[in-house]
């Protein structure tokens, strides 16, 4: 027997279920007939459709609504009030839908997501941790991602082919944890992680969580996706309830309909600028209204994407018509019947309650594009040259990059490209560099096929790898000199300071594809696209029409290259082996318990100024490589925020020797000698990314509190979950009571409990003293964890 192209397209008119079942069916037949699995594997990835089935239907990846049903309607009879969509799923996951306690803003809710996603750099500490529990095999459905360790340097071929030598290591590790483990593996090159959960994974109704802070992408398919760090997803590996204080829900409600320059991109954009950086803390951002509808699916995933920017918990839009087509065009119209059929509990109940209401008529909408150096400074691009002019900002612009898993759709390239031809076919080409980042194997293959990858290429554009790219500092730029100013247009979700190319003076912005090969082709902040000429060659002056692009390919998505690998089985007699001399992956030592004491005479090690995200207390880019090896990526704490006593970065006075040095080499130089130390922050401390080395790193390097105004929800959390204790002021003003040189006891822990307030000596060097008043979040289980020394070690306790 054999699977012919005739045979493999047939598949594509069976339900999903049906198609898994045919194609290992005919897998098993071939093997049988002694023709092996590797045509089989080769032939089924000629349809879309077919390698969804093989890959995505694992066990315990069923659907189930009825589940869903009956805890809703649990809570609703508790709740007696509508309920909104946000709502619906997160409380019908609830592990105790009868007895939780259920208050907005207040209690924690234990939860059964789904199922787990980590992409390769957080990916190789969450698997370490879980190799440290000693379980056998995770429970729910979880998979690895290979996105974020390919550097841009030349182009997508080559730069996928020196990453995969380069982190060989690495990449072997993570496939045979994955294989050991049950845990599906992604290799280099397949695409960015939330990319491939909304073509694969993502389904409304459904709650995963996921090692990355853009993981409500999924929210545009009507999930509750929401980032963690790796200790969060090794507790749901682990089959342990998931705890997340119960969201408050903003509501956005949508109008009028998307047109011309305005995009997706927009609307989030323009949410950035209302609530600002940490406007969404706590809170679950929810889209309604009649302008949904005029909103791609992948448009719906790429402002729940940025809802990250803003700090809310994640962002999510009702079940709709655009939803039910790309399900059906990724292969999953058993999927999308199910959503059909239960459509009343994947959307918001008439009159439910928003805490806050946003209105946005998107008829009335400009183009946005926001920075620099931080994403919640909004501006119309139609005033963003005279702003730059006004403020000094370069004009020119360098480099325009789109992509990224915020804007890496088909909508998105064919919308781009539209463009690049109208310029092409006036014998322009861009005035800046340009670079295109396809969000998986399956875009990149399928622009390939209609032509969009050749216009974006010829209109000066470098097509690089399906990764993370410059987007999360994994670009080897050399256009410039670190410290040379310039201007950089971006199509991602953050711009924080030297985040995409480490140098500290370029100004990162960002706004939509359009806009951004627009100015790429123009060369310019000052160009308007909405109003400005451009020169063609011949004197010509022209106007770019408004982009236009299909929201779906007319054909089939092509799969590409298939770079899936399936777990066995039974993997229990693999090995998974690090090498005690590797300089990229160690195994972890469990942290040491709490003492039972108070925390006495505590060194502040930095008092930080200002905005400290997790890039400032644990760079990406270079350090990426060290993802695996906690001692090595220590190396990096804090090296990127800004020292009160002198405004400098990396540069701390160590208190023992009196002399200056980085922030790391004075924190091991406190452990060597047994002193023990607290950071003092800002604002919204630890904003950005979930990487939990943020947190692991203060540990590792003998730190026992952080003190700050105020956290955000992933990075409080990664802290409680590593035994340290993120406190903040009980008045913030006491910020300035604390001096770079001071001492703090931490006192009243021997009655820790959630809701007590905790009391801090501050000893000055005067010999004076004076007493504040901090608070802290911990609930009853969070408290065990601190007084083990760490989530995993309480883990470990309770197995015994």
């Amino acid at each position: 027997m054999r699977l012919s192209r005739a045979s493999a397209s047939s598949v594509t008119s069976l339900s999903v279920n049906k198609m898994a079942t045919y194609c290992l069916t005919v897998a098993r037949l071939q093997l049988v007939l002694g023709q092996g699995a590797r045509r089989f594997h080769v032939a089924a990835a000629l349809n879309a459709k077919a390698k969804v089935a093989m890959s995505r239907f694992e066990p315990n990846s069923s659907i189930n609504y009825d589940k869903l049903r009956s805890n809703i309607d649990i809570v609703r009879k508790r709740l007696n009030r509508p309920l909104t969509l946000s709502e619906k799923i997160v409380y019908g996951h609830l592990d105790d839908p009868a007895g939780q306690e259920i208050v907005r803003g207040r209690t924690y809710l234990r939860l059964r997501p789904d199922r787990v996603a980590m992409q390769d750099a957080t990916a190789q500490m969450a698997m370490l941790q879980f190799i440290s529990s000693g379980l056998p095999k995770v429970a729910v459905p979880s998979t690895i991602h290979c996105d974020h360790l390919i550097e841009a340097q030349t182009g997508g071929a080559q730069d996928l082919q020196r990453a995969k030598e380069i982190n060989q290591e690495v990449y072997n590790f993570l496939a045979s944890a994955g294989a050991k483990y049950g845990v599906g593996f992604w290799k280099p090159g397949s695409g960015i992680i939330h990319q491939i959960i909304l073509e694969n994974y993502a389904y409304p109704g459904v709650m995963l969580i996921g090692t990355d802070s853009h993981t409500p992408n999924g929210g545009g398919l009507g999930c509750i996706c929401i980032g963690v760090g790796g200790a969060d997803a090794v507790d749901v590996m682990a089959g342990i309830p998931w705890e997340l204080k119960c969201p408050n829900v903003i509501g956005v409600k949508l109008t009028g309909t998307l047109s011309g320059w305005t995009s997706p991109k927009d609307v989030i954009l323009k949410v950035a600028g209302i609530l600002t950086v940490k406007g969404g803390t706590g809170a679950i951002v929810e889209y309604h209204g009649p302008g949904v509808d005029s909103i791609s699916c992948t448009g719906m995933a790429t402002i729940c994407n940025m809802g990250a920017e803003i700090g809310a918990t994640t962002s999510v839009f009702p079940y709709n018509h655009r939803m039910r087509t790309y399900l059906e065009k990724t292969g999953r119209e058993e999927i999308a019947a199910q959503a059909n059929e239960n459509q009343d509990l994947l959307v918001p109940d008439s009159g439910c309650h928003y805490d806050q209401i946003i209105e946005i008529n998107l008829s009335e909408l400009k183009p946005h594009i926001n920075g620099p150096f931080t994403p919640d400074l909004a501006h119309p691009v139609s005033d963003i040259g005279s702003v730059a002019e006004k403020n000094g900002w370069p004009l020119d612009v360098k480099v325009g990059l789109i992509g990224s898993c915020t804007n890496s759709s088909y909508e998105d390239m064919g919308r781009a490209a539209s463009l690049a031809k109208q310029a092409l076919d006036k014998g322009l080409k861009c005035k800046a560099q340009f670079t295109v980042t396809p969000g998986s194997e399956q875009i990149r293959a399928t622009i390939e096929r209609d032509g969009y990858a050749k216009m974006l290429r010829d209109v000066g554009g470098v097509v690089l790898a399906n990764a993370c790219g410059p987007c999360i500092g994994q670009w080897d730029r050399r256009d410039v000199k670190k410290g040379e100013k310039n201007t950089i247009v971006t199509s991602f979700n953050r711009n924080f300071t030297a985040r995409n190319d480490a140098n500290p003076a370029t100004h990162a912005f960002v706004t939509s594809p359009e806009i951004v090969t627009a100015l790429a082709i123009a060369g310019t902040l000052k160009f308007n696209p909405e109003t400005d000429f451009l020169t063609a060659p011949n004197g010509e002056k022209f106007k770019l029409l408004p982009p236009t692009g299909d929201e779906l390919p007319a054909r089939d998505f092509d799969p590409g290259q298939d770079t899936y690998q399936q777990p066995p089985a039974d993997g229990s007699g693999l090995r998974v082996d690090v090498n005690p001399q590797s300089n990229r992956l160690q195994l972890l030592e469990p942290f040491d318990r709490w003492n039972g004491k108070d925390l006495e005479d505590l060194q502040v090690l930095i008092k930080v100024k200002g905005k400290c995200t997790t890039d400032h207390i644990s760079a990406a880019g270079p350090w990426l490589k060290f993802r695996g090896h906690l001692d090595n990526i220590s190396n990096n704490l804090l090296i990127g925020a800004v020292n009160t006593e002198n405004d400098a970065v990396n540069k701390i006075r160590n208190y023992l020797t009196g002399e200056f040095g980085g922030v790391p080499d004075v924190a091991r130089y406190y452990k060597k000698h047994n002193v023990s130390w607290v950071v003092v922050g800002d604002e919204n401390y630890g904003e950005g990314s979930s990487r939990e080395h943020a947190a692991l790193e203060p540990r590792h390097l003998g730190g026992r509190a952080i003190i700050v105004k105020s956290f955000a929800r992933i990075h409080e959390t990664n802290l409680k979950k590593q035994g340290l204790l993120p406190l903040t002021f009980s008045n913030p003003a006491d910020y300035d009571k604390i001096c770079p040189d001071d001492k703090i006891s931490i006192v009243g822990l021997k009655s820790f409990a959630p809701g007590k307030p905790l009391k801090a000596v501050i000893k000055h060097s005067d010999g004076s003293s004076e007493t504040i008043e901090l608070n802290h979040t911990f609930n009853e289980t969070q408290s065990e964890w601190f007084q083990a020394g760490s989530a995993l070690n309480r883990m470990k306790e309770l197995q015994k």
